[in-house]
């Protein structure tokens, strides 16, 4: 703001020293002419130690060399702005310590001649609670780190004892039974093990979860390996953990049934796991595969499997909904809406 031909009393008036922000006034020549009571308490000086003395001297050392080139700048162009744009600045006190500032200076055109009005900003506080935020928000990230670690962890160790089960049972069913859960429960913990190496707490990367899952299910279903090839693309969708869950359950299931019943004796084929988002944030994953296809009289929705039971309350849980192509491929296609940040 620029005031023309007014005296500088007559343009500060009383208010002057009333105003809650420091205020200093500098000459042409970069001497201080006037400061107000707020500008004296934060700086710690009287205004008689002030008075006269150049504007320097409220500055801490290391930028007093370069200090009256910014000042002649300022002259030159004569416009109000904020002082040090994209710069820290730091003001100096008396007892010589150093404070945050924010500047912003004016030219006053007064009677006494151009005159610099500089408006100045204590941001210790400011600093201080953006420091307390800082800090807290790393501390909730290392317990976030550690949650997802220990529910790993714990995951883990269900998932051990499920295989020292396993080792004690005869019956073949009941052994296929244990490890259908194991890969369940596996499943699950992987998406906290992507949680812990990404350090993204909120959202999955689902193309690295799903590069760790399909193997160790390739594993799991030994009978198939070196038979069926794996396809992966997920276009690095990432997802809330509370979808991510779910939407790694269903993938589970629905390609833990593909390597069971589609590719008997040895039959070679291709398992896919396409996932991809849409401008309206929807979510479609589509899993596919080239082998046996699913008989016309069996009745998904009442089916006996508790896989496919399963597929169908987490489609639910989703709010999604889930379209089945029986064969030619054989393709489960789920689309389902993107939880939004608020």
């Amino acid at each position: 703001m620029s005031v023309k031909h007014i005296q500088l009393d007559e343009y500060l008036g009383q208010a002057f020293d009333r105003i809650p922000v420091a205020m200093v006034v500098v000459n042409q020549q970069g001497v201080i002419t006037r400061l107000n009571r707020l500008a004296e308490s934060t700086f710690g000086y009287t205004s008689e130690e002030l008075l006269g003395q150049p504007v320097e001297v409220l500055v801490p050392e290391r930028y007093r060399h370069a200090h009256p080139g910014y000042r002649r700048g300022f002259q030159s162009e004569a416009t109000a702005r904020p002082m040090g744009a994209g710069r820290d600045l730091s003001g100096l006190r008396k007892d010589g310590s150093e404070f945050p500032v924010e500047i912003g200076i004016n030219p006053v055109d007064t009677g006494e001649g151009p005159m610099i009005l500089s408006v100045i900003l204590d941001l210790s506080e400011r600093k201080q609670n953006e420091k307390r935020i800082h800090d807290a928000l790393q501390e909730k990230e290392l317990l976030l780190e550690e949650v997802h670690h220990r529910v790993k962890n714990n995951l883990q160790v269900i998932h051990s004892l499920l295989d020292l089960q396993a080792l004690k049972i005869k019956d073949p069913d009941l052994v296929a039974m244990l490890r259908d859960s194991q890969n369940r429960i596996r499943s699950m913990s992987m998406i906290h093990q992507t949680l812990y190496q990404s350090h993204d707490f909120a959202q999955v990367d689902f193309q690295q979860f799903l590069g760790e899952l399909m193997p160790n299910l390739m594993d799991s279903y030994g009978m198939v390996t070196g038979h069926v090839a794996m396809v992966i693309e997920a276009n690095q969708v990432k997802l809330p953990i509370n979808e991510a869950i779910p939407c790694g359950l269903i993938v589970n299931e629905l390609v833990s049934n593909a390597l069971k019943h589609g590719f008997p004796s040895g039959q070679c084929g291709t398992v896919r796991v396409l996932m991809r988002q849409d401008d309206n944030h929807h979510i479609e994953l589509a899993i596919s595969n080239d082998g046996l296809g699913i008989p016309e009289h069996q009745n998904l929705e009442r089916s006996g499997s508790l896989g496919l039971q399963l597929v169908q309350l987490l489609t639910r849980q989703l709010h999604g909904r889930l379209d089945v192509q029986r064969s030619g491929p054989t393709c489960f296609t789920l689309r389902f809406p993107l939880e939004r940040k608020t």
